[in-house]
């Protein structure tokens, strides 16, 4: 169990580490050769050039201006230059909501830690109980704790009345944001440039017909119900095969690149092996061989495109159906289509680049199995094994779960995968450390006393696990966020692509990884430390401050990497805010159960009574926040609507809708393909009442 002055060398260590990653980084940051590792964005954007082709030998590679070192933390004040208005402009609102949950993290725990220190810390400190206990062990940072006031004391209701604050100060500042956000979403939606998902939904599962293909069906489907706002529709094809054959002939291709690069640089024939991983089998030319393979991809590539848009197995009973309104397309998309509840469910298109293409060919009603199984898994199966498994692959696992559960989007795969890996870091590494630590470090004690004096030694002993805590906060969050902006392995990438794979300035660019806010991964993070700062703000306020320089490090990390680094795949308009309101209040509940919990050891009366009435109210403030704020989330108002519809009639009255929307929602392996057939009506037939069918009847 580590002490104070443990912990503040550890403390003194950490910080050095993660000082000499900001070295590190400032350093490569400034060198010409790294510019695209470090700010890919701005390439990306044709905004910014690259330094190396200017000046000539050592100063196309190296920085030997010396005044640029000097300040080298001057990207600090300028991550935080950028307004926030600007940012959105930039970034995303995606981008800019994800920020601001550190933000929410400072102003939740920066008063919290304050009012600890300045109420609960003296209260624990002069409790003087732990010296009196035989057998159990602790140090200087458990002295602060609660379990230093003595049991049946009445200092435990300034823990009580303490709780009390720190709960409302939470529910305020939850409530302030969540607003914010929900304004800030309804502003983005309302001023956004016209986007293909305004105007489509996606349909699922659509009814077989005996007398018309899918396309004709839903064409049909809706001029009959939707006769003055349908515009076209175009329907998916499970083209998961094809797209393997695509990526094969992609990773083909960087082969082919590489070996006549090489022979470009030494003049000679390069060789490879036809076998596995081009080691074993007969030696060839390496450029004929790859040469021959891509042409045969490319036939073959060709022949599976024909199959897959001749084949009617191969059509999906899905389709994105687009209108001439974005009020339209909201009518269909928060309704219900059919007297039949179970066919032509609708839900707002995703945009074309959050289109998770793979899982649209999933039959609508294997979704449910899928699910169900996925979750009998992660309850079953799942915790026996997690613990033998490095827990940077666990995510990269819990995304794959998800992918099988058949959601349609990337956005909903990251909030859904999220959503497994908070539970995963709530019970296996919070709880989990907890009981076992307690077990461990007490087992001696639990030997050697009557079982009715457990539950005390376990509530003491829970406070005492604050230094574990502490610990893992300076490795996983102040050396973690510090690692993240130094870019390691995309620096080491980038610069073996470009000795081997990069001809052209194309080439080039496609070597640059420039990454991407991963959600998945970084959110149930941030509600793990959330979680901590809640938990122990009443039990061990000295991790607090910990916790605050993990969040605010954080800040001005990912703001900088938004702004010059990461690349958006999607844009959701901040929708996945209401699962980390969520999140934040279990972690809420769960401090208050806590609370409880421990408080019973302590021979307080009615402390249970006193208590109770926190998760009620917790609960209560979700359920009231779900219903004030959670709709400008998943639905579009038919106001909003019609008010961006008549804006753009008044401003673009030519606009050629049609043409907009016509390749907007084609499977990205038909994308460019001049025989490819999307449904289009004959300008004549949108005014036609009369609509043509194969029905026999």
């Amino acid at each position: 169990m580590a002490n104070l002055r443990e912990i503040s060398v550890s403390a003194a260590l950490n910080l050095l580490s993660a000082f000499a990653f900001l070295v590190a980084f400032a350093i490569l940051r400034l060198q010409p050769i790294n510019d695209r590792v470090y700010f890919p964005k701005w390439y990306r954007r044709r905004i910014r050039n690259s330094p190396r082709r200017s000046g000539v030998c050592l100063t196309r590679f190296v920085n030997l201006d010396w005044r640029t070192y000097i300040k080298f933390l001057n990207w600090m004040p300028a991550a935080l230059r950028m307004p926030e208005l600007e940012l959105i402009d930039h970034a995303g609102l995606d981008s800019v909501v994800y920020i601001r949950i550190y933000l929410l993290g400072l102003k939740v725990i920066g008063p919290l830690a304050v009012l600890a220190f300045l109420v609960l810390v003296p209260v624990n400190w002069t409790g003087e109980t732990l010296e009196g206990v035989k057998n159990l062990a602790y140090n200087d940072i458990d002295k602060l704790s609660i379990s230093n006031v003595p049991d049946g004391s009445k200092r435990f209701w300034v823990h009580i009345v303490m709780s009390y604050v720190f709960a409302l100060w939470t529910f305020y500042v939850l409530y302030v944001e969540y607003k914010e956000v929900a304004a800030m979403r309804l502003r983005y939606l309302a001023s956004e440039n016209r986007r293909p998902d305004q105007f489509t939904v996606l349909v699922r599962n659509v009814p077989p017909d005996p007398d018309e293909t899918v396309s004709e069906h839903i064409e049909h489907f809706f001029r009959v119900n939707h006769p003055d706002s349908y515009l076209t529709h175009q329907v998916v094809y499970n083209a998961n095969k094809l797209a393997k054959l695509v990526q094969k002939k992609k990773s083909l291709q960087n082969w082919y690149t590489y070996y006549l690069n090489k022979y470009e640089r030494t003049s000679k024939r390069p060789t490879t092996r036809t076998g596995f991983g081009g080691v074993v089998g007969t030696k060839v030319d390496a450029i004929d061989y790859y040469s021959s393979e891509i042409q045969k991809l490319s036939e073959a590539e060709a022949l599976g495109r024909e199959k897959v848009l001749s084949d009617p197995k191969a059509i999906v009973r899905a389709a994105f159906v687009s209108f001439k309104s974005r009020w339209a397309a909201a009518v269909c998309a928060q309704t219900q289509l059919s007297h039949n509840p179970t066919i032509w469910l609708t839900e707002w298109a995703p945009e074309p680049r959050d289109v998770y293409w793979r899982n649209l060919a999933i039959p609508y009603f294997d979704l449910t199995i899928r699910r169900k199984s996925v979750r009998s898994f992660i309850q079953g199966f799942l915790p026996g094994i997690v613990l033998k498994i490095f827990l940077i692959l666990l995510p990269t696992i819990l995304m794959m779960m998800s992918k099988v559960e058949g959601f349609s989007s990337r956005s909903s795969l990251d909030r859904r995968s999220a959503g497994k890996y908070h539970l995963f870091l709530l019970v296996n590494v919070f709880l989990g450390s907890i009981i076992t630590g307690t077990a461990f470090q007490q087992l001696k004690t639990f030997l050697h006393q009557p079982p009715t004096e457990i539950p005390k030694t376990v509530g003491e002993s829970i406070p005492m696990k604050a230094t574990f805590f502490i610990t893992y906060t300076m490795v996983d969050g102040w050396a973690g966020i510090a690692a993240e902006i130094l870019r390691l392995v995309p620096l080491v990438i980038f610069h073996l692509k470009n000795m081997f794979l990069v001809k052209t300035e194309q080439d080039r660019e496609e070597a640059m990884d420039p990454g991407c806010l991963n959600f998945a991964t970084y959110e149930p993070k941030i509600q793990f430390y959330f979680l901590l700062g809640l938990v122990y703000s009443a039990v061990t306020p000295v991790l607090l401050p910990f916790v605050i320089i993990f969040f605010a490090f954080s800040y001005v990390v990912f703001r900088h990497q938004v702004i010059n680094v990461y690349d958006q795949r999607y844009e959701s308009g901040g929708s996945f805010w209401p699962d980390v309101h969520r999140r934040l209040l279990i972690g809420l509940l769960i401090s208050q159960f806590l609370l409880m919990g421990l408080l019973s050891t302590k021979n307080i009366e009615k402390s249970t009574i006193a208590l109770l009435p926190l998760p009620i109210l917790t609960i209560w403030f979700h359920v009231y926040c779900k219903g004030r704020f959670q709709s400008a989330f998943v639905r579009f108002s038919l106001q909003d609507a019609m008010t961006k519809d008549t804006l753009e009639r008044a401003t673009e009255p030519n606009l050629n809708l049609r043409a907009y929307l016509k390749d907007a929602y084609v499977h990205p392996v038909f994308k460019g393909r001049s025989h490819f057939d999307s449904p289009l009506l004959v300008p004549d037939e949108e005014n036609n009442t009369l609509v043509l069918t194969r029905r026999s009847s």
